[in-house]
């Protein structure tokens, strides 16, 4: 039996809608949240407090924090 080697493994990753950075969705640091039927996927718990606070303005491009 072979074991495949852990860099052989690849993470699903999202985009944070917030700020851009990659986050995988397996375990994202700053959590997940649910607007209108889609998980969104966080880097920090700041982010995702933006997000729900103002879902539209990050999804649309008319807001967006810069890291």
């Amino acid at each position: 039996m072979k074991i495949p080697f852990l860099s052989t493994i690849k993470a699903e990753k999202s985009i944070d809608p917030v700020c851009g950075m990659k986050v995988e969705t397996k375990n994202p640091l700053g959590g997940a949240s649910n607007h209108k039927g889609a998980i969104y996927y966080f880097c920090a718990p700041g982010c995702r407090v933006a997000f729900e606070n103002d879902p539209t303005g990050y999804l649309s491009g008319e807001k967006f924090i810069e890291m």
